[in-house]
């Protein structure tokens, strides 16, 4: 479904990407991960077209969107949930929800606010509360049901779960892992490996700016030098 081949990206004169590739293979959950500072923010950046890559291809389903406008990427089916949540502090939770809801693909089975709120029951309690009125945890929450209005075929999740309490990040990997069994492709950026480890089906590992290695998640817990030497751990 998602498809990157030798991307290069620069902040001015400071190069980021060194020709990164990795792929997202329909109904899976993908990962990438490594150390802070290597490239994967970056990389959501590129592919959802807020920062411009200065060379390689970038494909969603078999669509090159390399140099598309962010809008028209988010249009094709691609939601966002950003690093630090970025939910709009002085909106209530209705409205942070209702604000970009959309339904490009023309999904016979949509998310709604209904739906939102079902998924996520306590963003019902919250509804009239603005952003910046709830915990991490509920805006964690709220990101990622305002992604899943705009009915995504492909949902990016940057440091999914990074700074919340114990008992909210399980709550977040079970509804992953429900989101993924409805089929949803999901791309995930986080640190919890035994965590996501268990729900995805591959993982990138990326240094410097480009992936250094990749495969299931068999040989990533397996592998104790691998996470070591990539992931400090």
């Amino acid at each position: 479904m998602l498809e990157l081949d030798q991307v290069e990206t620069c902040y001015g004169t400071i190069q980021a990407l060194f020709g990164m590739s990795l792929r997202c293979d329909e109904g899976q959950v993908t990962t990438l991960i490594g150390r802070n500072g290597m490239g994967k923010t970056t990389t959501v950046s590129s592919i959802m077209g807020t920062l411009l890559s200065r060379s390689g291809i970038i494909r969603f389903d078999g669509e090159v969107i390399t140099g598309k406008p962010a809008y028209q990427i988010a249009q094709l089916g691609i939601g966002l949930v950003p690093e630090g949540r970025q939910v709009f502090p002085n909106l209530s939770v209705r409205e942070n929800l209702i604000a970009t809801a959309a339904n490009y693909a023309g999904s016979d089975d949509p998310w709604t606010l209904e739906r939102v709120l079902e998924f996520f029951p306590r963003l019902s309690e919250r509804l009239d509360n603005q952003g910046n009125q709830l915990s991490g945890g509920e805006q964690q929450m709220l990101a990622i049901g305002r992604a899943l209005m705009l009915n995504p075929r492909l949902l990016i999740l940057d440091e999914a779960t990074e700074g919340l309490a114990p008992l909210i990040r399980q709550e977040i990997w079970r509804r992953l892992e429900q989101l993924k069994n409805s089929g949803l492709t999901i791309l995930l950026i986080d640190k919890n490996i035994d965590e996501f480890a268990a729900i995805a089906d591959r993982h990138f590992i990326v240094e410097k700016g480009q992936v250094v290695w990749q495969g299931n998640s068999d040989g990533l817990t397996a592998d104790a030098e691998l996470k070591a030497r990539y992931l400090g751990i």
